[in-house]
């Protein structure tokens, strides 16, 4: 019963595209016209940019990076200003969960041993905010970027036109919440910085990566970087397979089923329409605080063909509920597993916090 609980808290998107994608299909029999719903483009890119991290995590790449980063700030407002911007520009390229699974935990170690713990709460959220904002960057940042950019193959040069001045903003905006930060001397914490020993995995593994980025860019086709990335696997590091995040890829699977199927019912692909229609932005927003910005992206993608609104929605929209955005689930858990803790005062400020974010940012992106 409680792996059953466990399940359905850790995969509560899943089970509500699947059920959504279900309900659709008593409209919408099955078909081999299903088929053409599914952007394998996407999900190739989303596999292999995650096991490529994935390698680089396992031999303790970022762990090692963190711990000869951090021990150089001696007090509470350095430190926490230092990891909201390791947060913030990591996640444009490694993707924003695992920004928050590298940096958080150390976080939580420093403050703690520090006796920083009044000042833990607050450099968590900020973390987590960073994480969002600054993945909004590159097409590589989060998945809704990744899908929206293959969706509607947006020009890099027009992409970075459209992230850039938003997440510029949204940087100015950390770097002045990081200041509420008290000063306070920082206790030194011991403990060894890792050594990567792996030496050949660390190189493939980065050359994976880079395969993986060129493919994003377009310079390779998804499917040769699929095949040579499967083949050095099953040759070098068989497991690193099975650590992709596959709730995630059938998330996608079902959300597209689930849109493919609403657009062929004309009544309420006509209502649809015409609701998101000159919307998009707010609507990309608001749905996000319901089920969080990566199925928004999806589900709104079927109906409008104004990207630039809804990049825009989908990733401001990541701001807000502790659910608008799935990687902001990562930090409370974190959070949440220590002895003692205070899970509702760290939901207050966590929204709190993404409010006062999201309102400057909903109203820039209202006139750029």
């Amino acid at each position: 019963m409680k792996k059953l609980k466990g399940f359905i808290k850790s995969e509560a998107v899943l089970l509500i595209s699947t059920l959504a994608a279900l309900i659709t299909m008593f409209f919408v029999p099955p078909s081999t016209d299903y088929i053409s719903y599914i952007d394998f483009r996407t999900l190739a890119l989303l596999f292999c940019l995650m096991t490529a991290v994935a390698g680089l995590k396992s031999i303790g790449f970022f762990d090692r990076l963190a711990m000869s980063i951090i021990p150089r700030f001696k007090n509470s407002r350095t430190l926490c200003l230092i990891l909201v911007l390791l947060c913030f520009f990591s996640s444009m390229l490694i993707t924003n969960d695992v920004a928050l699974i590298t940096f958080v935990p150390f976080t939580i170690i420093i403050f703690s041993a520090s006796n920083l713990t009044d000042r833990l709460v607050y450099t968590i959220v900020l973390e987590t905010a960073a994480a969002n904002l600054g993945s909004m960057l590159t097409p590589l940042g989060n998945p809704q970027n990744l899908y929206l950019y293959s969706y509607y193959r947006i020009n890099p040069g027009e992409f970075f036109q459209i992230t850039f001045p938003l997440c510029l903003l949204g940087l100015i905006l950390l770097v002045l919440f990081s200041f509420i930060c008290r000063k306070q001397p920082i206790m030194p914490v011991e403990r060894e910085v890792p050594v990567i020993t792996h030496k050949k995995r660390l190189l493939i593994y980065i050359i994976l990566f880079l395969l993986s980025l060129l493919t994003v860019f377009h310079v390779l086709d998804y499917r040769l970087t699929l095949v040579v990335l499967l083949i050095i696997l099953l040759f070098t590091d068989k497991k690193l397979i099975m650590k992709a995040d596959y709730g995630l890829l059938l998330t996608f699977v079902c959300f597209f089923v689930f849109v493919g199927n609403l657009e062929r019912i004309p009544s309420v692909h006509a209502v649809l329409t015409s609701f998101i229609r000159e919307r998009e932005l707010l609507s990309g927003i608001l749905l996000s605080q319901v089920i969080s910005n990566v199925p928004a992206a999806v589900l709104l993608s079927g109906f409008t063909d104004k990207y630039r609104q809804l990049l825009l929605g989908t990733n401001i929209g990541g701001l807000g509920t502790i659910i608008a955005s799935l990687a902001s689930l990562i930090s409370f858990k974190f959070y949440a597993a220590l002895k003692p803790s205070r899970p509702l005062y760290y939901l207050a400020v966590f929204t709190a916090v993404n409010v006062l974010l999201l309102i400057p940012l909903l109203v820039f992106a209202l006139f750029i």
